[in-house]
């Protein structure tokens, strides 16, 4: 045991002791010395009651996170601790209440007000309470994993692409990064774009989570204009040869036309790659497009001067 857990194990039971002895001054100078009134006593006890619960209490939550730090991170023990602390004082105010002969009833009644009060004016802080400890009990992500944080809050997003100004495709928004800490407020992320984010536990019970791992397969879309002078038939078919040879590129790509202008034709090339992140895959691939397409262009021009 930790010499600082033995100084906590110490304090609590010096509290006690203090508190029995305190009473036992007050009970003698009671009883055998008059000196206090019995109607006054209950006061006394009640008020050494609510003193010493409120110590032990604090020092027990102490306790429990030096304890739980090291299994479930302080940052959790620590919310462990502050539930326990708030069980502990209630249970010193409720029973300060039973000490000086006010019912049980009424003092469970008066505590339920209070805490409608208070629920009514901290309810999204409650919600997000009881939000961490769902997530603490349920753990659908632990500290370190790579997940994407995406609510009912946001609505689809529409990019745009040229030529046109929207597109029939959809983003799902999010919030993507590695989870950094989970406490009973907040859960951090550290988002791929090198900023933390703390986002609120009720939002979080309420968020689908997508988890994501090395071994992860994603679908990356790669979108590309291109010129109608390149046949695509014989584009499509070079390309597939060489995406496919890609180490990240699981199986055969699938390249379609999405939309032509006067011009020009739209490229969707569709890969299932093994990825966490799909910039890198489709930055590869943007770069076989452009060489291939620069490649058959320049082959093109060679044949209509060799023609000529």
């Amino acid at each position: 045991m930790a010499l600082n857990e033995r100084r906590i194990i110490a304090l609590i039971l010096t509290a006690i002791l203090t508190g029995v002895a305190i009473g036992g001054g007050f009970f003698i100078l009671s009883s055998v010395f008059k000196i206090i009134s019995g109607d006054y006593l209950l006061y006394i006890y009640a008020a050494i009651w609510f003193i010493v619960a409120i110590i032990v209490s604090y020092f027990i939550g102490s306790l429990i996170r030096n304890r739980l730090g090291n299994v479930i991170g302080y940052d959790n023990a620590g919310s462990v601790s502050f539930l326990i602390r708030l069980i502990g004082y209630v249970i010193a105010f409720v029973g300060f209440f039973v000490l000086v002969r006010v019912s049980l009833g009424a003092a469970l009644a008066a505590g339920g007000f209070a805490g409608l009060v208070v629920g009514l004016a901290a309810q999204t802080v409650l919600g997000n309470i009881f939000g961490g400890i769902m997530v603490v009990i349920s753990r659908p992500y632990k500290v370190g994993d790579r997940v994407t944080i995406s609510t009912w809050q946001y609505g689809l997003i529409a990019p745009t692409y040229p030529p046109k100004f929207f597109s029939n495709d959809f983003l799902i928004p999010g919030y993507t990064g590695t989870v950094t800490d989970i406490s009973l407020l907040y859960t951090t992320i550290f988002t791929d774009d090198q900023v933390p984010v703390k986002i609120p536990n009720s939002i979080i019970i309420q968020a689908a989570i997508f988890i994501h791992d090395r071994e992860e397969r994603r679908k990356v879309r790669t979108k590309y204009e291109v010129s109608k002078d390149i046949d695509p038939d014989v584009l499509i078919s070079v390309l597939k040869e060489k995406i496919k040879k890609l180490d990240f590129v699981i199986e055969e790509p699938s390249i379609k036309i999405l939309e032509t202008t006067l011009n020009t034709y739209i490229l969707g090339i569709d890969t299932i790659c093994k990825t966490i992140h799909e910039e890198p895959p489709r930055s590869e691939i943007l770069k076989i497009t452009m060489r291939t397409v620069r490649e058959l262009q320049a082959k093109a021009a060679t044949t209509s001067g060799n023609n000529r």
